[in-house]
């Protein structure tokens, strides 16, 4: 265990860049260097945080100086650290691929200045959710989220926007009133909300009411991660957003939820064998969301059904319960925060030059933009798990994870076969209808005075390098699966036996 200031800095870093964003309004230029530099800065530490706490344990950081569990404390262990660490990377080349998209802060004819402080409030968010040790504080990061979400969502609206903007609003408001409810149920039983204490404060609870408070946990983070049946808002807002903001929260705001059911259902309410609830959901989950992506003809609604799907593959790890399933769930997270993000950004560049989301409209790409066919067509062999992507090397680690968990585990194992290969089977179909056949003219911009220009039938090269560079990243984890594969199988390990994270916050009474 490390004490550092480190982990207090992803938050404080994107906080004090914002207030400087605000101040430079006047320049865009001037927001746009905070903004790439905090991030870049972010990331750097992350890295930082990833190497300690992989060699040296869990790095604690105590807010105020007051010691846990009475005080706020951050903490980076290896899971943290590593998503901390892909979702800056992620975030930083999405906001690159934003300012030349020029849905930032000065569109074609009017001027504003919240895109860059919104970011990075955001980006703060993220972070404060990964490294936050105590549910009360993980409340108060998926509300800064969500608050900065709500801007970007509506930014510059029309009416089909404001639509999904209010289904958005209002599933994420019900939600949020769920987790502070959860919160103060569980304070109420156990007089703590830190999450090292709960360790074993919420294991002296009588069982009916542990079982309570873990289902509340589930729907709460299950609606955050679109677990169907909880996952109705998500291809209502998402695809009405500009590419940018979709892709960010395509990668990053399902995949907190999803840290945080990791955290919670690993340290506060542990299983020793597969749970069965979670099993069943990730099966759904899975089938449903791939076969609404079949039956969409809108190419952002249809990725967005594919990421619902692909949820449910990182709730059968978790579903799991052993080390194994967690490292799996871990490897998965990191692989698809970044695909699912490329994939978005893609689908920007294909609408910018055709002008249009419909399939039915789009043909013959290939011939007329040959290296935006290559950036689509990795990351979506990449998502449907194709040898040798990162996304194979994920799924195999589930699917081993999940052979030996009994019959119930290896059936939803089936189940991810067979999900991946309807996966693949809507990639292809999307590259049929977008890459091949005859090209076809761009349709006009409808509305040549909002902020995004579509219909050009061509794109910008810093659109391009942001694309590309994610692209990079996914081939990267490919090629470095087996140190990454390593870390993960360690943090499987910690979160399992939940000591290394107990003893670094709480001392020597974190230990059994």
């Amino acid at each position: 265990m490390t004490t550092s200031l480190l982990p207090v800095l992803p938050v404080l870093l994107p906080l004090l860049g914002a207030a400087a964003t605000v101040v430079a309004g006047r320049s865009a230029w001037a927001q746009r260097a905070i903004g790439i530099s905090v991030l870049a800065a972010v990331a750097a530490v992350a890295t930082v945080l990833l190497v300690q706490a992989d060699r040296h344990g869990p790095v604690v950081s105590e807010v105020g100086g007051w010691p846990a569990p009475v005080g706020i404390v951050l903490v980076a262990d290896r899971l943290s650290a590593l998503l901390l660490l892909i979702s800056t990377v992620v975030t930083l080349a999405v906001l690159v691929y934003a300012i030349d998209q020029r849905i930032v802060d000065y569109g074609r004819r009017t001027a504003s200045t919240t895109f860059h402080p919104i970011f990075l409030v955001l980006s703060a968010g993220v972070s404060l959710a990964y490294l936050t040790g105590d549910l009360f504080s993980l409340f108060v990061a998926f509300e800064i989220m969500l608050a900065a979400s709500y801007v970007l969502i509506t930014r510059r609206t029309d009416a089909t926007r404001i639509r999904s903007g209010m289904t958005y609003v209002t599933i994420s408001l019900a939600s949020s009133l769920l987790f502070l409810t959860t919160v103060a149920l569980v304070y109420a039983a156990t007089g703590t909300v830190n999450l090292a204490d709960l360790a074993t404060r919420v294991a002296d609870l009588p069982t009916g009411l542990q079982t309570v408070l873990a289902l509340l946990v589930v729907v709460t983070f299950g609606i955050k991660a679109a677990i169907v049946p909880l996952h109705f808002w998500l291809p209502d807002s998402y695809p009405n957003a500009p590419a940018p903001v979709t892709a960010l929260f395509a990668g990053l705001l399902t995949k907190v939820g999803i840290y945080a059911l990791l955290r919670t259902r690993t340290l506060i309410f542990p299983e020793g064998h597969p749970s069965t609830l979670l099993l069943v959901l990730a099966a759904v989950t899975m089938i449903v969301g791939v076969l609404g992506a079949l039956a969409q003809n809108d190419l952002n609604r249809l990725l967005s059904f594919l990421l619902v799907s692909h949820i449910g593959f990182m709730i059968f790890g978790l579903a799991v319960s052993d080390a194994a399933g967690i490292a799996g769930t871990a490897l998965y997270v990191v692989h698809h925060i970044t695909v699912q993000a490329t994939l978005f950004l893609v689908s920007g560049l294909i609408t910018r030059r055709t002008g249009t989301v419909s399939l039915d409209k789009m043909g013959g790409l290939a011939k007329r933009a040959p290296l935006l066919a290559i950036l689509f067509a990795i990351p979506a062999l990449t998502l449907a798990g194709v040898p040798p992507t990162s996304g194979f090397v994920a799924k195999l680690a589930l699917l081993q994870a999940g052979a030996g968990g009994g019959s119930g585990t290896a059936i939803v194992a089936g189940i991810v076969v067979l999900a991946s290969l309807l996966t693949l089977y809507a990639v292809v179909r999307v590259w049929v209808r977008v890459f091949w056949g005859e090209p076809r003219e761009p349709l006009p911009d409808n509305d040549p005075d909002d902020e995004l220009v579509v219909g050009t039938a061509r794109t910008s090269t810093p659109m391009y390098a942001a694309s590309a560079a994610l692209v990079a990243v996914s081939v990267a984890i490919a090629v470095a699966a087996g140190p990454l594969s390593a870390i993960t199988t360690r943090a499987g390990d910690d979160l399992v036996a939940r000591t290394p994270y107990r003893t670094a916050v709480l001392g020597d009474g974190g230990a059994p």
